[in-house]
């Protein structure tokens, strides 16, 4: 009997090597929740850097973003060699050998559009005639995406002209962030996944606990987009009705919707000129709204758009740092940076150990 009880304590220590120290409490003490998130963020950083089929790259268009989504991820941003001729071709070479690996090229187009646009698809082309395993483009801002149709006769559908672009350099995969028409990924013939920016834009207003809130489309094409967001952050909507005379020229109709007394935020994917912005500011405030706020994933900011904002009735412009701020947009306290850095990072993380996306948005 004796001997079964030193045996059972043998086969007890062999299972649980714990220390008589750590048994009576004087030893290192259990890992707490976020001691162990930590120890887990360290060991994802660790095999992310040993993994040398993982690479990041970046065009000239937002680097900074870029360096911050290998921050989050844990890999260095990959070296490359960007120059320009006196004519303005773009020279590109890689620093480092990507034969095999699977390579994500970090480039929005925004302005100029068309020279970051040449950039990604000589970026795609070398990355391709080096033998790379699979070429993913993150594009957290789609240039040309609002011609995404025949809207008026003899016009050109100039997404789908990107979209075969980047397909023909050699790209085998796109992630974008919240395109201004979903459609779009059915240009491509190669997956895409389609992110949202609004995870972030969500936390930042319920930490505002803005009081009787309504969530407002500035037109009718954003409606699906904006109760999408009204009913993340459990929101009512509205809708304001606007007829474009011509381009980046608007004129708001009216109101749709209840917001006499109430704060409202607009929510759309891109602010350019910022004149619908600030009339659908004006519609609402003659409606009755107390104070209004707005976000927009793509701050595009072009020409009079930062004066007209400074010098509007909104509150604060809430954006993301898909597209660098202008010099001008930086000096104006109505306008807040949100990084999507973070959420472009968990997305292509996702996509490299080829698990599900789209539960980062559900």
């Amino acid at each position: 009997m004796k001997n079964d009880t030193v045996m059972e304590k043998a086969v007890t220590e062999a299972v649980s090597p714990a220390t008589g120290a750590e048994q009576n409490g004087s030893g290192p003490r259990p890992h707490t929740h976020a001691e162990a998130k930590v120890q887990a963020e360290k060991k994802k950083a660790k095999s992310h850097i040993e993994d040398k089929r993982f690479k990041i790259f970046s065009g000239s268009a937002n680097r900074q973003l870029a360096v911050e989504i290998c921050k989050h991820i844990g890999i260095p941003l990959g070296e490359t060699k960007m120059q320009r001729f006196a004519d303005g071709e773009v020279y590109f070479q890689l620093l480092e050998n990507v034969r095999g690996a699977d390579v994500f090229v970090v480039q929005p187009t925004c302005n100029p559009v068309d020279q970051h646009l040449v950039e990604l698809l000589i970026m795609i082309d070398a990355l391709k005639r080096a033998s790379a395993g699979r070429i993913t483009t993150v594009v957290p801002y789609y240039g040309y995406a609002r011609q995404d149709r025949k809207d008026r006769p003899r016009v050109a559908i100039s997404s789908k002209l990107v979209a075969d672009l980047l397909t023909t350099a050699g790209a085998n995969r796109a992630l974008f962030m919240d395109l201004h028409a979903a459609q779009i990924q059915g240009f491509f013939n190669i997956p895409v996944d389609h992110m949202f920016a609004s995870p972030v834009m969500v936390s930042y207003f319920r930490d505002l606990n803005l009081p009787n809130l309504t969530v407002v489309s500035p037109d009718a094409g954003g409606v699906e987009r904006a109760r999408f967001f009204a009913t993340k952050i459990g929101a009512p909507l509205a809708i304001v009705d606007k007829r474009r005379t011509d381009i980046n020229v608007a004129e708001v109709m009216h109101v749709i919707g209840d917001v006499e007394g109430r704060t409202c935020l607009i929510y759309d994917d891109i602010v350019d000129t910022a004149g619908t912005l600030v009339k659908t500011v004006d519609a609402l405030h003659d409606k009755g709204a107390t104070r209004v706020y707005a976000c927009a994933s793509h701050p595009v900011l072009s020409g009079p758009a930062v004066e007209r904002i400074a010098n509007s009735r909104l509150e604060e412009l809430v954006v993301t740092d898909s597209i660098p701020l202008t010099e001008s947009a930086q000096k104006i306290a109505k306008i807040k940076v949100r990084s999507v850095a973070g959420l472009i990072a968990a997305t292509i993380e996702n996509i490299h150990t080829e698990t599900s996306v789209s539960s980062l948005f559900n």
